[in-house]
């Protein structure tokens, strides 16, 4: 097929610049010596670049390996040339001290990739959760056409004919656990029957959570967030999605013009109609950063006056597999849609409006996705809180139990108000080593906080606000306390926690002269967290706040990421980074 590009091809200029022969054959000299051909490379069809993110290092990603080749075989019966390169390693699990450090440094060297190479159109491979912002943050920056391919979850895990979802299942094991009613060994079951195949999370945690997002956000193929990585249908999305790579580049489609502040808002919407990670909270807003657009503390309160609609772990009950069947993500958007709370017009990666792409797309079992006006939890987003001790912080409050909430929250006359004790850890070495100590004398009563967990104090801000009561409390059945920090928790976790709080303690918040002891008061119905400590007492205490065990930076990353990342609120972005918005407009210098 005869196709002329809306514009001129990026590679051109590398590979078939008028006039400039010797220069041509400079930049294409070395793509010789695995066998391609100049005739491909200077033929005028688009060079599709593949982000590669699966590696051994990155297990969640790993399908993408394989994907890749679906990928590949799309983009050249489409008629594009594949290029594939990697992208830097993101995997939560085992990254010490913490994957949060990954995102902006995948990001950096992303933006680098796909400006200064001859690429004119690139599949972004996503899965685990950092995998997927760092790539979208990417695409702004530089705006050439990009295309979202999720790897998908893994298969529903199964033990002893329970249904146990990955991460989810390790939290409400650790309960178990310490009350006693399970051993080690059984723990280490529970936990590897939780991941029985390839792919990342099969709850609803960050990472099916943020791919999710990329669908919404209108970068991905309609479908393709959900559907499980060993099924087949992920290799023909795979094989689609790199036919459709090809198709961008002529259309000339880019990020700028999908990423709209319509597409943000659908985006928060969707959230909390899934039932999605906290974790959404700073990478939507990294990603809406680099894209120019503003998200403020108001676009996340109306989302949540939204129901929950999505019965999945660690909000509900099922997993990635029955999402999947039961309609996955569009089916979801179809009841927004019709409800009116999403914008059908925002565009998407398929040159078609939002609500086009949803037709016939309904739920399949309303077991699993419920209808909107039958959801499984009325007023279910992130509740955004200020107070003395922070200028921002959320609640997911989706996964706030009928035990929680009868605890905290339901006293006559003062309903989804608080107050408890605060007790204080310096980190989670400091949790981890007192937290069952008598001398601290925790009960039902008590508020524990954790600081010292944030974008500098950490750094990176680690997923550890999600702390469970001691020992004993568990043992006499209270399985959970009202917990507030600074860092962050886990996307699988079904703790109702305060977190994300900003500025952080290392940054001078009201957390750094906290102290065990302290009374604080929580009203969710005005949105405050408060310690009821007297201002000038806080005023003296700011003038000898005593020093925080922060560890130095380790690592030269570390001491740059300290320097010029913002706090969660703000994204944790790297702020030099926001002005930087559709480099590939200018072709970079020539290099010979």
């Amino acid at each position: 097929m005869d196709r002329q590009p809306k514009r001129p091809f990026r590679s051109r200029e590398w590979f078939a610049a008028p006039g400039r022969s010797d220069m041509a054959a400079l930049y294409l000299e070395r793509f010789m010596n695995y066998g391609l051909t100049p005739a491909e490379l200077m033929s005028g069809r688009p060079i599709i670049g593949i982000a590669q993110s699966g590696s051994d290092l990155s297990p969640c990603n790993r399908i993408h390996l394989d994907l890749a080749r679906r990928v590949r075989e799309g983009i050249r019966d489409a008629g594009g040339i594949p290029m594939e390169f990697p992208l830097h390693p993101i995997f939560e699990n085992c990254r010490r001290p913490t994957a949060a450090l990954d995102r902006n440094l995948a990001y950096l060297g992303l933006v680098e990739i796909l400006n200064g190479y001859p690429i004119d159109a690139v599949v972004l491979t996503t899965g685990c959760d950092k995998t997927t912002p760092a790539q979208v943050m990417a695409a702004s920056t530089v705006d050439i056409p990009a295309i979202v391919l999720s790897g998908g979850p893994m298969l529903d895990g199964w033990h002893e004919g329970e249904l146990v979802g990955s991460g989810t299942v390790i939290w409400r094991s650790r309960r178990k656990l310490a009350a006693g009613e399970i051993d080690e060994a059984e723990f280490l079951a529970r936990a590897t029957d939780s991941a029985p195949s390839a792919g990342h999370c099969n709850t609803m945690g960050t990472a099916s959570t943020m791919n999710a997002v990329a669908e919404v956000l209108g970068l991905s193929l309609p479908g393709c967030a959900a559907i499980p990585a060993p099924y087949r249908e992920r290799g023909q999305m795979a094989y689609e999605t790199g036919r459709r790579a090809v198709e961008i580049a002529y259309e000339d489609l880019r990020p700028s013009q999908i990423l709209t502040e319509a597409a943000f808002r659908n985006a928060i919407a969707a959230v909390t109609a899934i039932g999605g990670s906290s974790n959404a909270q700073p990478h939507i807003v990294a990603m809406a950063r680099h894209a120019g657009i503003e998200v403020t503390a108001q676009d996340w309160m109306q989302a949540y006056e939204l129901p929950l609609l999505v019965d999945i772990q660690p909000a509900g009950r099922f997993l990635g597999e029955h999402f999947h069947r039961a309609g996955g993500v569009p089916a979801v958007l179809c009841e927004l849609l019709a409800a009116g709370v999403i914008d059908g017009d925002a565009l998407t990666i398929t040159g078609q409006s939002l609500a086009d792409n949803l037709a016939g797309r309904q739920s399949r079992n309303r077991e699993v996705i419920r209808a909107y006006d039958t959801p499984l939890m009325e007023r279910a987003g992130f509740l955004v809180l200020r107070g003395n001790l922070f200028d921002f912080a959320i609640m997911k409050t989706s996964v706030i139990g009928e035990d929680f909430r009868n605890r905290y929250l339901s006293r006559p006359g003062a309903e989804n108000i608080f107050e408890g004790r605060a007790i204080v850890f310096d980190g989670s070495d400091d949790y981890h080593h007192r937290i069952n100590d008598p001398a601290l004398g925790i009960d039902a009563d008590c508020v524990l906080v954790i600081r010292g967990a944030g974008v500098l104090g950490w750094p990176g801000s680690a997923e550890v606000v999600n702390m469970q009561p001691p020992d004993g409390l568990i043992q006499q059945g209270i399985m959970s306390l009202p917990t507030l920090g600074d860092g962050r928790q886990s996307g699988t976790s079904d703790s109702p926690s305060i977190l994300n709080a900003s500025p952080e303690s290392a940054a001078g918040g009201g957390l750094s002269w906290l102290q065990t002891g302290d009374m604080i008061r929580i009203d969710l119905n005005t949105g405050r967290c408060d310690a009821l400590v007297d201002e000038a007492e806080i005023a003296r205490r700011k003038q000898h706040i005593p020093a925080l065990p922060i560890p130095p930076s380790n690592t030269p990353w570390e001491e740059l990421y300290r320097e010029t990342t913002s706090q969660l609120a703000e994204g944790g972005v790297l702020e030099m980074a926001i002005k930087y918005r559709g480099t590939s407009h200018k072709t970079p210098r020539h290099n010979h």
